[in-house]
């Protein structure tokens, strides 16, 4: 028995140890094969003919214009690029075809694969990874049978740019771990799902990201999202998700450590939220949801938490003093709320537990107040990002910030700080790579020999005070990768040095100082990509320019000599040279500039005519330009409206004003021009009539022909300029053509439309933002005639209507008190006649009006805004006919006659009158005559008569005098 029982656990041993063997045995043949899915090249001779069959075809249905799968040849299709075999069976586990990723996002640089998906992929059912992203499978829908590669556990299809409908049957892949739908690639909501209840099925998913995959129509996702107990990571971003429960009755989410719900349409109170409830999560991206309320204290209880990102929302009030709990924490950001505090109770509130963790915080544009702390902060000392930028912070920078040892970016722009910085201020920053102290009132006063300790990549020190004379520590900084001073007080020679240091700049701005000296000879070996220097003294001709530059302002300056014939920046997207004195014509080395969207030579001496860009080098013709934006204003260009114009089809901004340009304005504008919304001609010498096809440019809302010499009529064909109809949209096209230049994040380079004027309500006026909504009709000083069309009344968002110094007649048109958003009207010097319409008392915008000197005649409408406008009598100055208020002159109930017009009586019935009237005195006069001739007694009588009464006169006359003279001498 003993012997038996002896056997029996010797036995029992034995199989402990071979079923330990085999399960041994299993994890290694386990870990062998998913070990050679990470290696291509196996010990296997050759792949499985039949999934070779399967890429082959899979193959046949790509376009691969770069060669990717020119290794796809030969047998042995585990040696194939992309392609891994497992060692142990020979099946091919993974195919890995995605694009590398850059800078976040896809590398647009790179040719990728195109075509079909092919069904051939099934074939590969031993597949357990494919990753395709970031290639140009172009509009075509995620394949249903990729539901069936059951043995599928990582699944990358994003940035594909895919269409329509998510399918369920993506559902049928439990076993799968990862998920990627990020559609965010070039075509956001392309994708879309309206019932997600296919996801509970994936039981074994630990990462989903469905970035931009409208999913606005279901409403319970979290449940559905519940129902996955092994998920880690979730990325919901820009889903237009609109709903959230408040709580979860029974969380299934205890290992989720990530989720990003940003960009989303919540609009609900900050509290209850089911997030804030799961203890595990280490990442919490709610950004831009439109919370509303104060900060939950519930953020206390998230002690795992690592990332904590709560921008863009409406919560109010300082953060919760719980906060102080969350001894994980490393980056923090809560930009764009509304704590209105003191910026020192917010740092007593951050977390200071656990080696003071936290590394990033931003705090930007919350209303803070208050002054820094004059005392180091324990629970910020091992900062490497500070933001505060766009506060309300005021007082000096403290000097301690130059002890964060860490610190990599400081940003305190926009605020109200104050006071000098110093060496001190900056002593151990030996990391700092960004320094931003913009739009503060902050003196930069070091010794000429400091040498920093750092190595600045960005510098922006916008509207501080660094002059007079060049700070010479920035000779030091050799990485600059942007560096804006302007507006620093500088009034200095440009030192040589600068052109070095700020040789590896992308970015940068010198603009509003008062710095002399000639653009460098060797400007074309710089690496920038956005210069602006205007509003300087900077002198001499123009140079050539970087080969990488896109955006360059030079304008305010004086700048001389002819335009270059050689450019030399073939991607120039944006130049601004206006107000310099740049001489010559216009070279055709403009034409090699095909990038070119903004051109604004405005304000020089510019002369001649503008020619043609025939042919290209390659002796072709040029099809088209890209230029968006042009402006030629205040020149002394001459010839005929441009024929180069045609090759600009994109054109939305044109101003030739004031110029010598001379010719009729040809119809093609109107064929050739289709995206032009803003046409100023002003002040030059074009004649014959307004084209009627001018009149189909739609999006037009802006139109100046005056000082011209423009005849015939308005072309009753005005009514088609959409842009001076609707109110929308048109403000669009014209936002786009003036501020999409020299943007870098959130440094505008250069505002533009500074330089934009328009003559309204008597007077020049400059616009800067708001030209885009400016509507504009003025037709003035030229030679047109013919009634003013109805259809001007239909134009009802013009807030400038000029017509004055034509020779229009006829009445003003009734309706046109349906122009509701106009501020100036000015129909003054023309012909008109009749009554002025009463409608115009409905014009409740109007704000200056001048009818004057015409032949208007009858009651001046009363009431409403016509009663506000200043010197009144001036605008019927000139219309004799015209009675009321403010006029002295009465109305009476008959109308009183104008000169040259004739009421009540015939024309016949006055001559009459007065032939009767002559011939009457003229007989009266011949009897007294004729009786004096032959009445020689009634003669001697009449003269006697004469003769007494002068006696008479004389000595009343002499008696008179003398009397008076003796009471003098008395």
């Amino acid at each position: 028995i003993l012997m038996a029982k002896a056997d029996m656990d010797t036995l029992q041993l034995a199989c402990i140890q071979v079923a330990i063997a085999l399960l041994l045995l299993t994890q290694a043949k386990s870990t062998t094969e998913d070990t050679s899915a990470l290696h291509p090249n196996g010990t296997i001779t050759s792949c499985i003919a039949g999934e070779r069959s399967a890429l082959l075809a899979f193959r046949a249905g790509l376009s691969d214009p770069g060669n990717i799968l020119s290794s796809w040849k030969g047998d042995d299709c585990c040696r194939w690029k992309g392609v891994y075999c497992s060692n142990r069976t020979g099946h091919v586990v993974k195919l890995d075809l995605g694009g590398p990723d850059h800078y976040g996002g896809c590398d647009e640089g790179r040719q990728m694969l195109a075509g079909n998906i092919s069904s051939s992929l099934l074939g590969l059912q031993h597949l357990r990874y494919l990753d395709l992203h970031c290639n140009g499978f172009d509009k075509i829908q995620i394949p249903e049978f990729i539901g069936s590669l059951h043995q599928l556990r990582y699944l990358d299809l994003s940035s594909l740019l895919f269409i329509g409908k998510i399918p369920p049957q993506l559902g049928n892949l439990s076993n799968l771990q990862y998920l990627n739908l990020d559609n965010s690639y070039i075509c956001p909501f392309c994708t879309y799902s309206k019932d997600i209840t296919w996801l509970s099925r994936l039981t074994s998913l630990e990462q989903l990201d469905m970035t931009y995959v409208n999913l606005s129509t279901i409403v319970h996702w979290v449940p559905v999202v519940n129902m996955l107990p092994t998920l880690k990571v979730l990325r919901l971003p820009f889903c237009e998700l609109g709903s959230s429960p408040d709580s979860l009755l029974l969380s299934n989410l205890t290992s989720l450590e990530t989720l990003d719900l940003s960009e989303n349409n919540f609009h609900k109170s900050s509290r209850p939220n089911w997030f804030w409830d799961v203890s595990s999560l280490k990442h919490l991206n709610i950004s831009a949801n439109d919370f509303y309320g104060l900060f939950p204290d519930e953020i206390g209880n998230m002690t795992s938490i690592v990332e904590l990102g709560l921008s863009n929302n409406n919560f109010v009030g300082m953060i919760p003093s719980s906060m102080k709990n969350l001894c994980n924490l490393e980056l923090l950001g809560f930009p764009f709320n509304n704590i209105n505090g003191s910026i020192q109770e917010l740092f007593n509130r951050l977390p200071s537990c656990s080696q003071n963790k936290l590394q990033w915080l931003d705090a930007s544009n919350c209303s803070l107040t208050g002054s820094l702390p004059t005392t180091p902060v324990d629970s910020i000392i091992n900062l490497s990002h500070l933001q505060l930028r766009n506060n309300r912070l005021g007082g000096h920078v403290p000097v301690w910030l130059g002890e964060l040892t860490n610190l990599a970016m400081l940003d305190l722009s926009s605020n109200n700080l104050d006071g000098v910085m110093h060496e001190g201020h900056f002593s151990r920053l030996e990391k700092l790579y960004t320094l931003d102290l913009s739009d503060n009132s902050i003196a930069i006063t070091v010794s000429p020999t400091w040498v920093p300790p750092f190595s600045l990549r960005e510098i922006y020190l916008r509207s501080c005070q660094l002059g007079p004379k060049f700070p010479v520590w920035l000779r030091w900084q050799k990485q600059v990768r942007a560096l804006d001073i302007s507006n620093t007080s500088i009034n200095d020679m440009v030192p040589d040095w600068l052109w070095f240091a700020a040789s590896s700049a992308g970015f940068l701005n010198l603009r509003d100082n008062q710095i002399k000296g000639v653009l460098p000879s060797t400007m074309e070996f710089m690496h920038a990509q956005e210069m602006d220097f205007s509003s300087n003294q900077l002198g001499g001709p123009i140079p050539k320019l970087p080969l990488n530059l896109i955006g360059l302002d030079l304008s305010r300056n004086n700048i001389v000599g002819p335009l270059p014939s050689d450019f030399g920046a073939p991607w120039l997207e944006t130049l601004v040279l206006y107000d310099n004195m740049i001489s010559g014509g216009i070279p055709s080395s403009l034409c090699k500039l095909r990038s070119l969207q903004l051109l604004d030579l405005s304000g020089n001496n510019l002369n001649g005519s503008i020619t043609d860009c025939v042919v290209n080098e390659s002796g072709t013709d040029m099809t088209s330009l890209s230029i968006i934006n042009l402006s030629f204003r205040n020149n002394s260009l001459s010839g005929e409206f441009p024929s180069l114009l045609q090759k600009c089809p994109q054109l939305i901004f044109l101003d030739l004003g004031l110029n010598q340009f001379s010719g009729a304005l040809p119809a093609w504008i109107g064929e050739k021009l289709l995206s032009l919304s803003f046409l100023r001609l002003r002040s030059n010498m074009f004649y014959g009539h307004i084209p009627v096809k001018l009149t189909k440019l739609v999006n037009l809302q802006y139109l100046d022909l005056a000082y011209n010499n423009i005849s015939g009529s308005i072309p009753r064909s005005i009514g088609n300029c959409t842009g001076m109809r609707q109110a929308r949209g048109n403000s669009d096209n014209l936002r786009y053509a003036l501020n999409t230049f020299f943007q870098l994040g959130e440094n505008k380079l250069v505002d533009y439309t500074e330089n934009l004027t328009v003559l309204m309500k008597g007077q020049e006026r400059l616009y800067t933002g708001e030209i885009i909504y400016m509507v504009n009709l003025d037709l003035s000083c030229n030679s047109l005639t013919g009634e003013i069309p109805e259809e001007i009344s239909t134009l009802i968002e013009l807030k400038n209507l000029n017509l004055s110094w034509n020779s229009f007649n006829g009445k003003i048109p009734e309706n046109v008190g349906a122009l509701m958003q106009v501020e100036s009207l000015d129909l003054s010097h023309n012909d008109l006649s009749g009554e002025i319409p009463s409608s115009l008392s409905a014009l409740t915008s109007l704000s200056r009006l001048n009818l004057s000197y015409n032949n208007l005649k009858g009651k001046i409408p009363a009431g409403n805004q016509l009663q506000t406008l200043e010197d009144p009598t001036s605008i019927y100055i000139g219309n004799p006919g015209l009675c009321g208020p403010p006029l002295s002159q009465n109305c009476s109930s008959k109308p009183e006659q104008i000169p040259g017009e004739y009421h009540g009586v015939a024309i016949d019935d006055v001559v009459s009158f007065f032939l009767a009237l002559g011939s009457g005195f003229v007989m009266g006069l011949w009897v007294v005559f004729c009786t004096f001739l032959f009445k020689r007694r009634w003669r001697a009588a009449w003269y006697s008569l004469c003769d007494s009464l002068y006696d008479w006169v004389y000595v009343q006359v002499a008696v008179t005098w003398t009397s008076l003279r003796g009471k003098n001498n008395g």
